[in-house]
C-alpha cells in the first residue's frame, strides 16, 4: 500500500510497521441482522402511508410527510451501504511503532491516532478468509445517540480497522507493540 497518506503525520522517529485499507464494495456487519429487517419495515410503512394518503386525497402536507419518510427509508435500505462503501474507498490504516492511525477522506475527513502505550481495549473479530475487524475500544450501541456508527460502520465513533485482510497478524503485531512498549516503560521505571 502507498503510505503517502500518512506522510507528514508521523511523529519524529516514528516508523510504519503495517499499512492497509478496509474491504471495498458492499460490506455486511453483524448489526445488519437487526438493521435490515428494521429498514425494510420502516420503508414498507412509509410506502403504505404514502399510498393511503394519496388514495384518500389527504392534504399535501401528509403527502410531503410520507415522501420524507420514504426518502429516509430508502437510505436505510440501500443508501447507507453505498455511503459506507464510498467512505471506505478512501480510508487508510497504519500501525506504527507507537500508534494505530486511521485516515478518513473528505467530506468526513479525519485522522485518528490511538497511542499503543495507552491502548486500554483492543478486540479482534474474525470473519472468513482471514478478514476481520480490530476495534480499539468498546462497541457502539444500536441506540439513537450512536446512530452514525450504527448505519455506516465507516463512521463508527469507536476507532477500528474495519474488514482488513489478515486481521489476526495485524492484531498480533499491535499486541506485540503494546506489550513491548509497556515492558519498556516498566523497565525505565525500575531503573530510576
Amino acid at each position: 500500500m502507498d503510505d503517502s497518506v500518512f506522510s507528514g503525520r508521523l511523529l519524529p522517529g516514528e516508523r510504519i510497521l503495517w499499512s492497509g485499507r478496509p474491504a471495498q464494495g458492499l460490506l455486511f456487519t453483524g448489526r445488519d441482522a437487526y438493521l435490515i429487517p428494521f429498514s425494510l419495515a420502516w420503508c414498507g410503512f412509509a410506502v403504505f402511508w404514502e399510498t393511503a394518503a394519496g388514495g384518500g386525497h389527504a392534504p399535501g402536507f401528509f403527502m410531503l410527510w410520507g415522501a420524507m419518510f420514504i426518502a429516509v427509508g430508502l437510505y436505510f435500505v440501500a443508501g447507507r451501504f453505498l455511503t459506507d462503501a464510498w467512505i471506505r474507498r478512501g480510508m487508510a490504516y497504519a500501525v506504527t511503532d507507537r500508534r494505530a492511525l486511521i485516515a478518513r477522506p473528505r467530506p468526513f475527513g479525519s485522522l485518528t491516532a490511538v497511542s499503543l502505550d495507552r491502548l486500554a481495549d483492543a478486540r479482534l473479530t474474525e470473519g472468513s478468509g482471514g478478514r476481520g475487524t480490530i476495534r480499539f475500544g468498546p462497541a457502539t450501541t444500536i441506540f439513537p445517540g450512536q446512530a452514525g456508527g450504527v448505519w455506516s460502520p465507516a463512521l463508527d465513533p469507536t476507532p477500528q480497522f474495519l474488514a482488513i485482510d489478515d486481521a489476526r497478524s495485524v492484531f498480533d503485531l499491535i499486541q506485540r507493540s503494546t506489550t513491548g512498549r509497556a515492558a519498556g516503560r516498566d523497565g525505565m521505571g525500575l531503573a530510576q
